[in-house]
């Protein structure tokens, strides 16, 4: 695994989705850049962790209004609202899981795509 700089991020849909879950103070964002792995499902993963379940949720809301608002685009799919242990968002290229810290902990995604480049954003207080 690789880490480089968030001023390296290029993507104008990753950094509309890193400002969303900044803007709700989501802890612990990592950006994971698939495009050289072999058998990616899309470009990139957003992990991100929130306090609690309404924290989550308010994440994936505000992702949605940046997005929007900066892009135009829309996800394709949500998943895991119910609970919001682990929610995903599926925007085609990108994929963003936001997670509950005990969630995060136990699936481990950045372990499972060790051989993905990996930009790690500061927390915002």
């Amino acid at each position: 695994m690789y880490i480089c700089r968030m001023s390296e991020i290029k993507d104008a849909l990753v950094l509309a989705i890193i400002d969303g879950i900044q803007d709700i103070k989501g802890k612990k964002i990592s950006v994971l850049d698939l495009r050289k792995v072999d058998s990616s499902v899309c470009d990139y993963f957003v992990v991100c962790e929130g306090n609690s379940s309404t924290h989550v949720s308010s994440m994936v809301d505000s992702v949605e209004d940046k997005v929007r608002e900066m892009t135009g685009e829309k996800p394709t799919h949500v998943e895991g609202r119910q609970n919001a242990m682990w929610i995903l968002m599926d925007y085609y290229n990108v994929v963003v899981h936001i997670f509950q810290k005990d969630a995060r902990e136990y699936y481990s995604l950045e372990t499972l795509w060790d051989d993905a480049v990996r930009v790690d954003i500061a927390d915002i207080d």
